[in-house]
């Protein structure tokens, strides 16, 4: 197993040095879900939710969490987003709404904590606009399916379609 990047000699917590790394265009997809009851479900889907548009809100609370990354992570360095796409599917048969969010870049280091970020922060958004309703919701699954570009290369975590 590789050595940690982000602990130094001693083992102390340090942010890695990129500066002699290339820029590369990189891109990484999250996913996870929101877990509810199927009445909360589809008080989403209709508009019913006294704080709003559930998905609408979300996504942009995704979208935003992607930028601002680099200040909630302690050592994960901020980048220049090119792009950051939230999608929110609702899964009526499993009683979820089923996020995936990509961000890409052209930087020195990956996007997969931006990925990841928008992936929670839009999951937490959800429970926080639903919460009057289902006290009961869970949050899943939330993991890196897909990244590339680097020097690591490509990542594709099994079992995982439609990247």
């Amino acid at each position: 197993m590789a050595q940690l990047s982000h602990l130094d000699e001693h083992g102390r917590a340090r942010m890695v040095d990129v500066s002699a790394k290339p820029d590369t265009a990189r891109e990484a997809t999250a996913r996870g879900r929101v877990h509810l009851q199927p009445q909360t479900l589809a008080l989403v889907q209709q508009g019913g939710i006294a704080k709003g548009d559930v998905i609408a809100v979300a996504r942009l609370a995704g979208i935003m969490a992607a930028k601002r990354t680099g200040e909630l992570i302690p050592l994960c360095h901020p980048l220049p987003l090119t792009a950051v796409e939230v999608n929110i599917t609702p899964n009526e048969a499993a009683s979820t709404l089923e996020i995936e969010a990509t961000a890409r870049t052209v930087a020195k280091t990956g996007v997969e904590m931006e990925a990841l970020t928008a992936v929670a922060v839009a999951a937490l958004t959800i429970y926080d606009m639903c919460k009057a309703v289902d006290r009961g919701m869970t949050i899943e699954a939330v993991r890196l399916v897909h990244k590339r570009g680097g020097k690591s290369g490509e990542y594709r975590r099994e079992g995982e379609d439609g990247d």
